[in-house]
């Protein structure tokens, strides 16, 4: 069901949950059952204090409850943050348990690794493939010059290959490989042999599917089983799944993998702050343990084993990846949910998926969030201009 179907928003109940909530609005620019894309439409009295009492967690499940609507999601997230409500719409209990939990235990280790895969990635690969553009890449794209999702995609990969210097024989590894896109192009337009890992088995399926007949070879493990040298190391939107426990190790592993003149590049979502937290409802719904880094965890973490040759910033650009994703879903949702089970294809799964797309593109242009690609190579006398 899109916005365009909702019912006639309630009226707004005259209690102390919702005067705050008004107070706590007051310059953003939103308002409660008001005219723009950009309003909160309500639909339930207890809303204001579902809010109140878990935060984001508590907006995130009432969104796909049906408690609230906006036209636009996208929107009324960049306000929220423009007007400083990141961290303080966060509940104290959620924060301080993941603190807890992050600061006690691993919350990426060996054991764990795999769970994003079964609770996200696993979701099924005809949705992935109707979400996403042919390339089938499931990170942001570059829109220097391009105006389709398909075109920033294939100058995303292209850019990899480029920042790399890959040449033909080369052994590439592609750490958090997805569903084969960064391998499939490297091997057939730069005539590389490509090893990808990816702890997703529906990723490695259509992955080894896609890249038949290439030399490439997808592989179902975690980045610290990894033995070998590869001239080259890539690794695509994985980094946020490695957390801060564990990041020394991750570029000790790189390093270890790469020769004297090797490279290895790093694309990551990045933190403005180095906190060991993450969003509750991103954390429960979508990506569970994961983690930001921030610029000061990569440099602290691996300067001792690799050297930074190149960081580029292109977070704007994943504001329109996303919308592009959100568009797409929305146009085929009736198609996707013909090839699922109940589980999967209901309409509380359809509101999950929309509300973190739209509210991830709003975090994007508020630049609350950011995207990396950061060139590393072992420091051994190497010149290294990087292409844009």
């Amino acid at each position: 069901m899109t916005s365009d179907a909702r019912p006639h928003p309630i009226a707004l109940p005259n209690n102390r949950p919702r005067l705050i909530i008004e107070q706590l609005l007051e310059g953003s620019g939103i308002r409660l059952n008001g005219p723009e894309p950009h309003d909160i439409q309500i639909y339930h009295p207890d809303l204001f204090a579902r809010i109140l009492h878990q935060g984001t967690l508590g907006l995130g499940e009432a969104y796909m409850d049906g408690w609230w609507e906006a036209r636009r999601i996208d929107q009324l997230a960049h306000r929220l943050l423009r007007h400083g409500l990141g961290q303080r719409s966060r509940s104290a209990a959620s924060h301080l348990f993941y603190r807890l939990q992050a600061g006690f235990f691993n919350l990426q280790s060996r054991a764990r690794a795999y769970q994003v895969g079964e609770v996200h990635y696993d979701l099924g690969n005809d949705l992935f493939r109707y979400m996403l553009d042919d390339t089938m890449c499931y990170s942001c794209g570059y829109w220097r010059q391009a105006t389709t999702l398909h075109q920033a995609q294939l100058a995303k990969l292209d850019l990899v290959c480029r920042k790399l210097a890959l040449r033909p024989g080369m052994h590439l590894l592609d750490i958090g490989c997805g569903w084969g896109s960064l391998a499939e192009h490297a091997a057939r337009h730069y005539g590389v042999s490509v090893t990808g890992i990816t702890i997703s088995r529906e990723q490695v399926a259509l992955a080894r599917e896609r890249c038949q007949g290439l030399p490439v070879d997808i592989q179902l493990a975690d980045y610290r089983d990894l033995q070998g040298q590869y001239d080259r190391i890539a690794s695509i939107g994985m980094f946020e799944h490695v957390g801060q426990r564990n990041y020394t190790t991750f570029f000790r592993t790189v390093a270890d993998l790469l020769p004297d003149d090797g490279l290895f590049l790093l694309h990551t979502i990045g933190s403005n702050t180095s906190r060991i937290t993450a969003d509750p409802w991103i954390h429960r719904y979508i990506f569970p343990n994961g983690v930001l880094p921030s610029a000061r965890q990569i440099c602290q973490h691996s300067e001792e084993t690799l050297m930074v040759e190149d960081w580029q910033n292109f977070g704007p650009d994943y504001d329109p990846t996303l919308l592009a994703w959100l568009a797409n879903l929305d146009a085929c949702w009736h198609d996707i949910a013909r090839h699922y089970n109940t589980r999967h294809c209901n309409e509380r799964t359809y509101r999950m998926l929309r509300y973190y797309l739209a509210i991830c593109a709003g975090a994007f242009r508020a630049r609350y969030l950011q995207l990396w690609q950061v060139v590393f190579s072992r420091g051994r006398e190497l010149r290294y201009d990087a292409p844009r």
